[in-house]
């Protein structure tokens, strides 16, 4: 779904169960569909993996989306990428509050509702809060987002037509959400049909895939500066070298993408800021740093400029900080050489920073000037946390290992699909 600025860092995921009739409990009741016609039900062994191509851009869109097939026979809706959430859902087909699509683009349940019983559903709630009267209860769900959207639904399961790397063509039983009512940030309604969660979770598309004996616990995008790019999901495409590698936290973040502590060292020499915890968003179009990393960079990026042919342009409002030159700017390329490098050193493993480019940190507005990336995280609720969003991962191939608990990045082209 396309977002704001703000990003959609999943902050609750809570599933409420249904304990009263409501549309899904007259319509829905878990039932076996006929089986798709595929090759096998799973694969004799881990190796292979799924490549799907990506749409989208940080700027203008703010998203990337990937089209999927669900169902039998197989219906397409576009996904927001996002590896700041776990659950999947859909626009659901159903009294709808919030759905932007006409209803030939929604989900239709087929008497395919996830039960209370179900692991997937627990998987939601602590065992001491989990109100499940019967097991036959319908499993309802809801998911906020730190952008301030959020989805409430149920969970249904379908069958998710894919296409492996080995040659198989496989069609595995998924659960994911079939949203009724969505709330949405920001000005613009999304132009998705609702969200691929890529998160650490068990609901996660990929946790299930994995459980299946399908992939991989691994999931990977690259996402191209020019527009586009790729998904992955298993091990089977992420390079042998060229990696950088970071094990992700064990603290209070790390149900998400984490890593850290890092140190912010801008053009080469170090900031005196340290400690930063960060998370890995793709549904985040652009990076937040907390409000000492933040104001530190901006101070420095300010005094750099100094002298420079560029003046504030605070009459454009695309973003907090933008600035113009004696011409408008066609591209982040042409106003590159006012701006130094950065990067974010790790300190918990030698030699390993994310290099941050001035392409990795700027856009180029519709008015022509050059507007800072990096927003306050401070000014929109995430405290001290860290985002590392879509902006600052352009053109790089970026790895959410959950078999070996860390993320890796390494430079790529992302406008090709790779070969397996």
């Amino acid at each position: 779904m396309g977002r704001s600025v703000k990003p959609r860092l999943t902050l609750t995921a809570l599933l409420v169960l249904c304990l009263s009739a409501t549309f899904f409990c007259c319509c829905l009741c878990e039932t076996n569909q006929p089986q798709t016609n595929k090759k096998s039900a799973h694969l004799d062994t881990y190796g292979s993996s799924a490549v799907f191509p990506l749409q989208g851009n940080v700027y203008p869109l703010g998203y990337y989306s990937v089209s999927l097939s669900i169902g039998n026979p197989g219906k397409r809706f576009d996904l927001d990428i996002d590896t700041g959430s776990d659950l999947t859902w859909v626009q659901c087909d159903a009294p709808c509050t919030g759905c932007t699509k006409p209803r030939e683009h929604l989900y239709k349940p087929k008497n395919n509702l996830v039960q209370c019983e179900d692991p997937l559903c627990a998987a939601f709630h602590s065992p001491a809060s989990y109100p499940c009267n019967t097991p036959s209860d319908q499993c309802d769900y809801e998911v906020e987002y730190a952008d301030q959207g959020s989805s409430l639904g149920v969970l249904v399961k379908d069958y998710f037509p894919l296409k492996f790397t080995n040659g198989s063509q496989l069609g595995p039983r998924l659960t994911f959400g079939c949203g009724y009512d969505q709330k949405h940030s920001g000005l613009s309604l999304p132009s998705t049909t609702g969200v691929l969660g890529l998160g650490t979770g068990k609901v996660s598309i990929v946790s299930q895939l994995s459980r299946l004996g399908l992939t991989k616990n691994v999931v990977g995008h690259c996402l191209s500066g020019q527009g586009g790019g790729y998904l992955f999901f298993g091990d089977d495409i992420v390079p042998f070298s060229g990696v950088m590698w970071t094990p992700r936290s064990s603290n209070l973040l790390e149900n998400h993408y984490s890593s850290g502590p890092a140190e912010l060292v801008f053009g080469g020499k170090p900031t005196g800021v340290k400690g930063l915890d960060l998370v890995f968003d793709s549904g985040s179009s652009y990076t937040y740093f907390n409000s000492k990393a933040y104001g530190a960079l901006v101070k420095l990026l300010r005094t750099d400029l100094k002298g420079r042919p560029l003046k504030d342009a605070t009459e454009d409002t695309s973003l907090p900080i933008c600035w113009k030159g004696s011409k408008p700017f066609k591209s982040v390329r042409d106003a590159q050489s006012y701006f130094k490098p950065f990067s974010l050193s790790f300190t918990n493993v030698k030699n390993v920073q994310l290099q941050i480019s001035p392409e990795a940190y700027l856009i180029v507005s519709k008015h022509g000037n050059v507007c800072l990336g990096i927003l306050n995280g401070s000014e929109v609720g995430l405290g001290s946390m860290n985002i590392i969003g879509d902006i600052t991962l352009l053109d790089k191939i970026v790895i959410y290992d959950n078999e070996n608990r860390r993320i890796g990045w390494g430079p790529a082209n992302c406008n090709r699909l790779p070969k397996s």
